[in-house]
């Protein structure tokens, strides 16, 4: 066996999902009822999602059962192999030791299908027709229209406005796997023309596609949302990452002392972290977590832990989380799948009880990260994952400086081989380290919803 790439049999493919919240010292708040803003229960939920996902949201259950159908797609493309970064080790000049779990090697290109498929398959059991999804970047539309595809429904993507055009690729994968894809903010939603009353320029951001994707599941009966990060249920289903990679560190014979994903609603930091973690809670080794999320939308760093709307036009529950402020538009930084107001309820949770470590990084730093990772191993790194590269170097250079070894180990979440025009504006220059609105963002804060069970 190679001692720079673990592959696992095929018959360890994870069984169950890891649910964290079964270890978790104090439960998370409660989600709140937009209208009445008292605690909503499985009922509230059901014009949204299917009841297993609604159990599975509320469950603290340690381990959930992976249906044998959902295994089966699986099986595709997992488990997902982990390598050890020796070339860029050797680049850095460091005596720490890298390595990194891959997710690009999913159909899709992403860690995005562990939960769509999961998702698809649970509307598909309970008789839904229709998806309806927003994304970011694309990584999660092309993924639930890949998993849409496998079990029959249709899906309706709403597409944030700024990476609908630098992103036309993904939008193609999208319509390649037979979903609809739409430029969001649009008009086919009351939300949408909303947002385009006020600023038909907009560019759009998560909270406003979230609001049409929401908007048009609530209007027929037929038609679900679905989520690509953020719940608590789709972080569940990210789980499989984490428990292939403890696994494959023991193979290695190693035990990483650094966790490190990028962050933007949590799902793919949380898939390899948290059964490190929960490991952690129980008794085991005590690791440092980092959360990589982009200093032009600083949802951990400069965020207010509290309740507030996942979407902008105030549709949805109200969740207690490390957030921006529903109204925040970030500026158009070309990792989209990391430009969303909000953050995991789960992930702010550890983040506020000093479990996880949270960081924000500029746009070239990433990149330039980007490409060196490129240039030492191969894989071209999309936008997003460049920020988990650049925490994952940063922290090899503090080893080399103190002459100390470590074990970092960080979740490549997916390639960038539809991405290279943010590569191409990179080398041409054309790209800066962006800012967010200071004033936008304060008067986003003040107004937060007043919530009593605060």
């Amino acid at each position: 066996m190679s001692d720079t790439k673990f592959n696992l049999p095929e018959d360890r493919i994870p069984k169950n999902w890891y649910n964290i919240a079964a270890d978790l010292p104090e439960p998370l708040a409660p989600v709140l009822h937009p209208g009445t803003g008292q605690p909503i229960g499985p009922d509230d939920l059901a014009p949204l999602f299917p009841m297993a996902c609604i159990m599975q949201e509320v469950s603290a259950e340690r381990d959930i059962e992976i249906p044998d159908p959902v295994r089966e797609v699986y099986r595709l493309w997992r488990p997902a192999p982990m390598y050890r970064a020796r070339r860029l080790e050797a680049a850095l000049d460091t005596p720490a030791k890298i390595y990194y779990k891959y997710e690009g090697v999913s159909p899709a290109g992403s860690h995005k299908p562990n939960t769509a498929v999961a998702q698809a398959f649970y509307n598909k059991e309970e008789g839904v027709k229709r998806l309806s999804t927003e994304t970011g970047a694309g990584q999660w539309g092309s993924s639930l229209a890949f998993a849409g595809g496998l079990f029959g429904l249709e899906v309706n993507v709403f597409m944030v406005k700024v990476s609908y055009e630098q992103k036309p690729y993904r939008r193609a994968l999208m319509e390649t796997y037979g979903a609809r894809c739409v430029a969001s903010p649009s008009t086919e939603t009351d939300s949408g023309k909303a947002v385009l009353a006020e600023n038909p320029d907009s560019t759009g951001s998560l909270g406003i596609a979230i609001s049409e994707a929401v908007e048009v599941a609530a209007k027929n009966d037929d038609t679900k949302y679905s989520l690509g990060s953020v719940l608590n249920h789709v972080l569940l289903h990210q789980t499989v990452i984490g428990q292939e990679a403890m696994e494959q560190m023991e193979m290695a014979g190693d035990d990483p002392d650094i966790i490190i994903g990028c962050a933007g609603g949590g799902s793919n930091f949380a898939g390899l972290a948290f059964p490190f973690i929960g490991a952690g809670l129980r008794g085991g080794k005590q690791r440092r977590y980092i959360a990589v999320e982009p200093a032009a939308c600083p949802t951990l760093t400069r965020g207010s832990f509290a309740y507030d709307f996942g979407d902008t036009q105030h549709l949805t529950p109200l969740v207690k989380m490390h957030t921006l402020g529903s109204t925040f538009v970030p500026s158009g930084i070309h990792a989209g799948g990391l430009r969303y107001h909000g953050m995991s309820p789960l992930v702010s949770h550890l983040v506020a009880t000093g479990v996880v470590e949270a960081k924000a990084v500029h746009q070239l730093g990433c990149f330039e990260a980007g490409v060196t990772f490129a240039r030492n191993e191969g894989i071209v790194p999309a936008p997003e994952s460049t920020h988990a590269i650049k925490a994952a170097i940063d922290e090899a250079l503090v080893c080399k400086e103190a002459g100390e070894s470590k074990t970092i180990l960080f979740n490549l979440s997916g390639h960038g081989h539809f991405d290279m025009q943010a590569y191409t504006d990179y080398f041409a220059g054309g790209l800066k380290d962006e800012e967010y609105d200071h004033a936008a963002l304060d008067a986003a804060i003040a107004g937060l919803p007043e919530v009593a069970a605060e």
